[in-house]
C-alpha cells in the first residue's frame, strides 16, 4: 500500500501485522514512470513523489549506442558480464563521508533562494517543499564527492537542481495552456537566482 511505501522511504522501517522492522541499509527505492500506457494505474499523490530525491529522465539512445546495443545482445546478455565494484560496507562509507561535504552558508541561501522561487511563481502551483531542499543540499553534497571535493561549490547546486526539483512541480492550468513547461521554468528560475561568489572554503 502507499502507507507502506511512505513509511519505509521516511522512516526505513516496514510494519506487517503490527510488528514494526528494520530494513536494511543501504536501502534505495528505484521506481520507473512510463509517460504512456498509464490506463488502470494511478498517479502518485505530490506527498509521496516528494520522498523521491531526483528524477532521471533517459529518453531515447543516439544511433552509435543504439547499434551497440544491438551487438551486444549477440548471443550474450550484457548483463551477464555485470561484476560487483562496491559492498555495501563501502556504500555506507561513502555516504558517511558524503555527510561531511563542507557546505558554506552562502550555498544555503542560494539553495534556499531558488526553493522560493519556485513557490512564488506566479505559473506554478506547488513549489519545491522543505523536504525538497534538504534533497537538493544532500544531492548537492554527493555530487561534490563524487567531483572529488570535500566541499560544494555554486555549480554543483545549479548542475543538479533541474533533476531534484523537476518532480516536485505541478503547475498551474495557465501554464499548461501556453506550453509552458517545467524545464522552462526551471532554466528561468536558474537565471533569475544568481550564484554566490565564494573565494575561499
Amino acid at each position: 500500500t502507499q502507507s507502506a511505501l511512505l513509511e519505509v522511504m521516511e522512516e526505513g522501517k516496514v510494519t506487517v501485522d503490527s510488528i514494526t522492522r528494520e530494513v536494511p541499509k543501504p536501502f534505495v527505492v528505484i521506481a520507473t514512470q512510463n509517460p504512456l500506457g498509464s490506463v488502470g494505474t494511478q498517479m502518485l499523490p505530490e506527498s509521496q513523489l516528494d520522498r523521491f530525491m531526483i528524477k532521471l529522465t533517459m529518453g531515447y539512445p543516439d544511433r552509435k549506442s543504439e547499434i551497440d546495443i544491438l551487438k551486444q545482445r549477440q548471443n550474450t546478455n550484457p548483463l551477464d558480464q555485470v561484476v560487483t565494484v562496491a559492498c555495501k560496507e563501502d556504500i555506507i562509507a561513502m555516504q558517511n563521508m558524503v555527510e561531511n561535504v563542507f557546505i558554506h552558508d552562502s550555498i544555503y541561501e542560494y539553495i534556499t533562494l531558488l526553493a522560493e522561487q519556485t513557490r512564488i511563481n506566479p505559473l506554478i502551483e506547488l513549489g519545491i517543499s522543505p523536504r525538497g531542499s534538504l534533497a537538493l543540499m544532500n544531492m548537492v553534497k554527493a555530487t561534490a564527492f563524487l567531483g572529488k571535493r570535500d566541499y560544494v561549490i555554486p555549480s554543483d547546486v545549479s548542475y543538479i537542481f533541474k533533476d531534484v526539483a523537476a518532480h516536485r512541480i505541478v503547475l498551474k492550468p495557465k501554464a499548461r495552456v501556453n506550453n509552458v513547461t517545467v524545464d522552462n521554468l526551471l532554466d528561468d528560475i536558474l537565471r533569475i537566482v544568481k550564484p554566490p561568489r565564494i573565494l575561499s572554503k
